[in-house]
């Protein structure tokens, strides 16, 4: 069987020079990509809303964002590999319609359950177009200039993502949580037409082959542990079906761990978590996901939920974490080249566990500067692991494992963003079922009929009062109701964003153990 291989970018006078125009590949592929990164960031301006429509409880939409993380974080390696087999340029082809297909189904979605499917689907398409964007560019420029293609795939990379917020909040105020979906429809076409006449791709050798019963032990494994955590409040941690998921997990992933050890050619090889630093950084990877999008999801909530504002202006009040992270992104390549990635990232860690705490101690009518500075924070706190980490995973694999690793280090960081969402998620319902009565009153508790303290409970978690609730009840009631609602959420909150900063802490403790490797633009690149 073929082994893969692991090259270094050819000089441009060799037979595997670089093909077509550079700069419009680099144009071509960022547009595919952008649809990516803009789906990342707007959902957290979106999901109250699509919430509210689709009358979807919190785990709904929990598993609206899981899904497509979880999707993205399994099919990476895969999809990276098929890339090998079948080429870049065809499988971002397919990555790019697909992506725009799926998201028109999302919008046309009349329910929960379809939403979720579509947004698994469009996980999957966009994990074809992340490995196969990267490839296609190392493949189009000469080494001597892919640092300043890197930089400016940043730079664009980073403009989206803080534009997200922004036009999130625009489409969702004035048209529709559809025209979030709607919008990936014309860009895909134009990436389409872009890449098929643009992109040119000179074929490395067919290689290798697809680990699926891999991907299918991962895949099981990673769904029953997300199932499990969200589903555990409602049925309680020590219930048969809480237990049941979580042997499943075990076994699950232990039928990963040993047939990793016996395939060929395994999706992740294990070889590469003998290098304590590669083990501690891919942890590293997931924590730092962790916290940024449980942030992004639950203050989606709390702005236009408890905090009643427009999706316009809880865009606005997301943009100072999006866009600092334009310029924390390089600032953290200096300290990281100036003083290493144990001070740097430790350092970063610490930052990010400072924005987590001031995000614990926000009220209900915080003002725009006290939600700002946490999300500033968090910026400058997860920018230095994020490029510190990669360097660690990529810089201490073997050579011949170098493709591998950029594909674990993209999978941690969907895997932690989709545990993030689940274990706060789950730290917040058990905060708000304890709470709500409590502020509520016995008297009220009794009086209200059968399932209504659910009902409200459910509704607590998006920081809302359901219209059925309040409807004929006199106004001191409804302000009794409102009131019990924000204040349960605002401790869930609260109670999340404290786990998340002793989260942080932790890790910033297990940063000092790693040790430099290769820096990025020196690390081999992998072709097939």
């Amino acid at each position: 069987m073929a082994q893969a291989k692991t090259v270094g970018l050819p000089p441009s006078d060799s037979p595997a020079a670089p093909a077509g125009n550079p700069w419009l590949t680099l144009l071509a592929v960022c547009l595919g990509v952008i649809m990516v990164m803009l789906d990342g960031t707007v959902m957290g301006i979106a999901a109250p809303v699509m919430g509210a429509e689709l009358g979807a409880t919190l785990q709904d939409m929990q598993w609206v964002t899981n899904g497509y993380l979880l999707a993205l974080a399994v099919f990476l390696i895969t999809a990276g590999k098929l890339g090998d087999l079948f080429g870049h340029k065809r499988v971002f082809l397919i990555g790019v319609a697909g992506f725009a297909v799926s998201s028109l189904a999302i919008a046309l979605s009349s329910g929960v359950t379809m939403l979720i499917v579509f947004r698994v689907l469009q996980g999957l398409f966009g994990a074809l177009l992340q490995p196969a964007a990267l490839a296609l560019l190392r493949g189009a420029f000469p080494k001597e200039k892919l640092g300043q293609a890197m930089g400016a795939w940043g730079a664009i990379i980073g403009l989206s993502s803080a534009a997200g917020p922004i036009l999130g909040g625009l489409l969702v105020e004035n048209v529709s949580w559809q025209s979030v979906f709607y919008i990936n429809v014309p860009v895909g076409i134009i990436a389409l037409i872009m890449g098929i006449v643009i992109i040119k791709e000179k074929r490395a050798s067919i290689l290798g082959k697809v680990d699926w019963l891999g991907v299918v032990l991962l895949s099981g494994m990673m769904f029953s542990l997300v199932w499990m955590i969200i589903k555990a409040p409602e049925w309680g941690w020590g219930d048969a079906q809480t237990l049941g998921w979580l042997a499943a997990t075990v076994i699950l992933g232990a039928g990963f761990v040993w047939w990793q050890s016996k395939a060929r050619e395994p999706l992740i090889p294990l070889s590469l978590f003998k290098n304590r630093s590669i083990s501690i950084g891919t942890f590293l990877m997931m924590m730092v996901a962790f916290a940024m999008f449980g942030a992004m999801f639950f203050l989606g909530f709390f702005f236009q939920g408890v905090h009643g504002l427009t999706p316009l202006d809880a865009g606005l009040r997301m943009l100072p974490m999006s866009a600092g992270m334009i310029v924390a992104s390089p600032l953290a390549a200096v300290l990281l080249s100036k003083l290493g990635p144990k001070i740097t990232m430790a350092a970063g860690l610490l930052v990010t566990a400072v924005a987590m705490f001031l995000m614990s101690q926000l009220t209900v009518d915080a003002s725009f500067v006290a939600t700002g500075l946490p999300f500033l924070l968090l910026a400058f706190g997860l920018s230095p692991v994020f490029v510190g980490a990669t360097e660690i995973i990529v810089g201490n694999a073997p050579m011949e494992l170098a493709g591998a690793a950029g594909g674990l280090q993209q999978s941690a960081m969907q895997v932690g963003g989709a545990l993030g969402t689940a274990i706060l998620g789950a730290v917040m319902s058990s905060t708000i079922a304890e709470k709500l009565p409590a502020y509520l009153g016995p008297q009220v508790t009794q009086a209200l009929p059968p399932g209504a303290i659910e009902g409200l409970e459910k509704a607590a978690a998006f920081g809302t009062v359901p219209p059925q609730v309040t409807q004929g009840q006199p106004q001191q009631a409804v302000d009794l109701l409102t009131n019990a609602v924000h204040n349960s959420f605002m401790d869930g909150m609260h109670t999340a964003f404290i786990v998340s900063t002793v989260v942080m802490v932790i890790t910033a403790g297990l940063a000092l153990l790693v040790k430099s490797g290769r820096k990025i633009e020196d690390a081999p690149v992998h072709i097939g």
